[in-house]
């Protein structure tokens, strides 16, 4: 069965077209400015090095990567 979209913020059940909308994959604004706000203040972080090479390697086979 396939699983329903759901806001990554509040868990809200996305509709089936709310991929058109320009907040997907939020369900509202203010979902989307909650996230943005997270990211700003630091409480997300990106923590892997990613050189141009492993970027190349994962956009063009994530299976061909090499165990960290």
């Amino acid at each position: 069965m396939i699983q329903p979209v759901t806001c990554p913020i509040c868990d809200k059940q996305l509709p089936p077209a709310a991929s058109d909308s320009p907040c997907f994959p939020f369900c509202s604004v203010r979902c989307k400015q909650i996230d943005l706000s997270r990211w700003l203040d630091g409480k997300y972080a990106v923590v892997e090095d990613l050189t141009p090479d492993r970027l190349m390697l994962e956009l063009t086979d994530p299976d061909d990567l090499p165990p960290e």
